[in-house]
């Protein structure tokens, strides 16, 4: 009898114990990261954000999920402390268990609420992976892991209030100039340009927005023989025989969140990805193909979009600085006031291009992380415009990236390769000066 009330003890012990240390289950931790860049991505595209803006959401969020996640392997190396003014971040209590994955989700989206509009919608998602988490983890530690994740939440919040976004909300408007080549509103909607002072934000890793000077672009000059006058004629004519295949190139890389669309008196915007949102998707792509772990795809999305970030602010500060006319009104004055490009042309000036500069500094990235002869698919468009293209590596990406703004019609040639150059020397400089493993 004695050896059955002690048996019957021990029973019961083994099930309370089982129940105080549920484990996670059917939770795919890297598809769960993907996932939470997929619901951000849809926001951005519905908030209608410029692509500056969005560069810098994605560089927030990405860099609160990496700073949350790397605790699950001490091998990885903490990265905001060795970008400018962001500091040492939390850190987890020792010899205490908790769910990384789970903080690093919770960190994401506090990140992504501070600076989004449509905070309803990532609402109603975490709660959603908050409640999967809760049926299957101890209490304690789903608590101490919420907590950890607002702890390095905080951390990044802080130091995005002290980048000078803030301070250029109140910018007033800027209408460019008249003067012979300078940069003004284009047609078809005349929009005034967009994030005058973008180049004051504080940058992550590279120095200042004026680190990299490209040469000082061809000046204004009537001269049929000038340098000025052939960019232009070259642009006029490449569009006025441009091939399909280019128009699929051109529209493929696109990516202008401020495109407006005419039907009759109806006005309307067509939404789709910025060029960061696009080469986040690659990112997406690369991890996906190489069965990246949870931490492995945070560091990458990380880094890819420290690269997107800074070289956005070092762009527009070529562009400001010289407020570079685009090739439609010089086209509409010179040659054919009724040509309009392939592309609409985006709402600021021409010199630098900012994709082309974004584009070859992540994948030089990309390159480093995932390989030089990185063979993908690119299916980042195909939900927004249908589109998919096939690359043999990174680097090939970028250069197709760069020649598609000459094919829409809204840089030069000259413009787009001086770019390149800059988003390479950006990206090799931020692979230099950050360590990821110990």
């Amino acid at each position: 009898m004695n050896y059955l009330k002690v048996g019957l003890f021990i029973f019961i012990l083994g099930i309370m114990s089982a129940c105080n240390k549920k484990q996670i289950a059917n939770i795919d931790e890297a598809a769960l990261i993907h996932k939470n860049l997929g619901v951000l991505t849809k926001v951005i595209i519905y908030d209608g954000f410029t692509p500056p803006v969005a560069a810098r959401i994605y560089g927030y969020t990405s860099l609160a999920t990496y700073e949350t996640i790397r605790f699950k392997d001490p091998k990885y190396l903490s990265i905001t402390s060795q970008l400018k003014k962001f500091g040492n971040s939390a850190q987890p209590s020792k010899n205490k268990r908790y769910d990384f994955t789970l903080a690093a989700t919770k960190a994401y989206f506090t990140v992504a609420k501070k600076l989004i509009f449509s905070i309803d919608t990532i609402k109603k998602y975490e709660y959603e992976v908050y409640a999967q988490y809760k049926d299957n983890l101890d209490r304690d530690v789903y608590e101490r892991s919420i907590n950890f994740g607002e702890q390095v939440a905080a951390y990044i919040i802080k130091r995005s209030k002290q980048d000078n976004y803030l301070s250029t909300r109140a910018a007033p408007k800027f209408l460019g100039s008249m003067d012979p080549g300078q940069w003004h509103p284009s047609p078809p909607d005349y929009m005034d340009g967009v994030e005058v002072y973008w180049d004051k934000l504080v940058t992550f890793s590279i120095d200042s927005s004026a680190q990299f000077p490209p040469p000082v672009p061809p000046p204004y000059s009537k001269s049929d023989k000038s340098l000025y006058i052939k960019q232009i004629k070259e642009v006029y004519q490449i569009n006025k025989h441009l091939t399909p295949g280019q128009k699929e190139i051109a529209k493929f890389w696109d990516d202008n969140p401020f495109v407006i669309a005419h039907s009759g008196h109806m006005t309307y915007a067509q939404k789709k990805i910025t060029p960061g949102g696009h080469w986040m998707g690659i990112t997406t792509i690369a991890c996906k193909q190489t069965n990246a772990d949870a931490v492995k795809t945070a560091q990458a999305y990380a880094m890819a979009s420290i690269a997107i970030y800074d070289a956005f602010i070092c762009s527009w500060y070529q562009k400001y600085k010289y407020n570079y006319n685009r090739p439609v009104n010089e086209i509409n004055w010179l040659i054919d006031s009724n040509w309009l490009p392939f592309l609409q042309t985006p709402p600021y000036p021409e010199y630098t291009a900012g994709h082309p500069t974004i584009s070859r500094a992540t994948s030089i990235i990309l390159t480093h992380l995932f390989g030089d002869n990185f063979s993908y698919q690119d299916t980042s468009e195909l939900k927004y415009i249908g589109l998919q293209r096939h690359f043999d590596s990174f680097l090939k990406a970028s250069e197709e990236t760069t020649i598609s703004r000459v094919y829409g019609g809204i840089h030069y040639k000259n413009t787009v390769d001086i770019s390149a150059l800059q988003g390479k020397k950006i990206g090799d400089y931020i692979w230099g000066h950050i360590r990821l493993t110990r």
